[in-house]
């Protein structure tokens, strides 16, 4: 199980998200990262991001520790922003805490070289997972302390928000070309040697099992949690043995970007005092 403890203390709000995370800090005397379950993407993007980034530091990546992190809105009670506490009161409970790390920078690929081994077995991951948030545009990377970190995965997973469609996702294509270490040349065969053979039914059901039943089911009271385990498990396990031959890298698309999924797009939490 994800370690679990107690938001204490809410310091900031983070507005480089469009889901408003918080920086907290808990009784176990750590500085977190809070991603809500009241945010407009919802919890499945909370289920993206238990498993994609518990999957890939089994995996051998750098990961920020995750935590289950109990939240009682009144710890942000002085925090003057409408916005934040319409967030913090939609999201009592179980909310997701992501370690922070203090005097990190973000990935600039001009300032920080990587490997081609090194992003290759990034870029992979991000194939296996369809991450359709790591682009030039948006690294989703940091550097701490020398080493390249991996953060935000609430866009992985996508084909939990289509399940009638899941049948196809397994081969569904990934284009690299916009990845922010496309130019680094990654090695992607060794990346497949190296990963491939450690994306086992035993793995994934160790990650799957990770994330809160509450977060899988959302508000579906019918919904199975354990089937929804089973199904993330099979399509990864399908799609490893796979993907190695769906990734492309090509010429990176122009400085104006595509629009982003509808579902990236969600609303954000009602201010207080707004009409319904």
């Amino acid at each position: 199980m994800l370690t679990e403890v107690t938001a204490t203390r809410y310091i900031t709000p983070l507005r480089e998200g469009g889901s408003l995370p918080g920086l907290v800090e808990a009784d176990d005397l750590g500085t977190y990262v809070m991603k809500f379950t009241g945010a407009g993407q919802g919890r499945r993007t909370l289920v993206a991001e238990v498993i994609s980034g518990e999957l890939a530091r089994r995996l051998g990546l750098r990961v920020p520790r995750l935590a289950v992190l109990d939240l009682d809105p009144a710890v942000g009670r002085a925090e003057p922003d409408e916005e934040v506490q319409a967030l913090l009161h939609a999201s009592p409970g179980p909310n997701l805490g992501m370690d922070y790390l203090p005097g990190s920078l973000g990935f600039d690929p001009l300032a920080y070289a990587v490997s081609p081994r090194e992003a290759g077995r990034v870029v992979w991951f991000d194939a296996l997972v369809n991450n359709v948030d790591r682009s030039w545009r948006n690294p989703n990377m940091l550097v701490w302390h020398g080493d390249l970190w991996l953060i935000d995965h609430g866009a992985t997973l996508t084909w939990q928000h289509n399940w009638p469609a899941v049948e196809a996702a397994a081969a569904r294509p990934y284009d690299a070309s916009d990845h922010a270490l496309a130019p680094c040349r990654p090695d992607l065969g060794a990346a497949a040697d190296d990963l491939a053979p450690l994306v086992t039914a035993e793995l994934l059901a160790e990650v799957t099992a990770l994330v809160p039943d509450a977060w899988l089911v959302g508000d579906d009271e019918t919904a199975d949690p354990a089937a929804l385990r089973a199904r993330h498990a099979e399509l990864l396990l399908a799609r490893a043995a796979v993907v190695s031959e769906a990734i492309t890298v090509g010429d990176p698309t122009p400085a104006r970007p595509p629009a982003p999924p509808g579902w990236l797009l969600a609303p954000a939490p009602r201010r207080a005092g707004e009409g319904r």
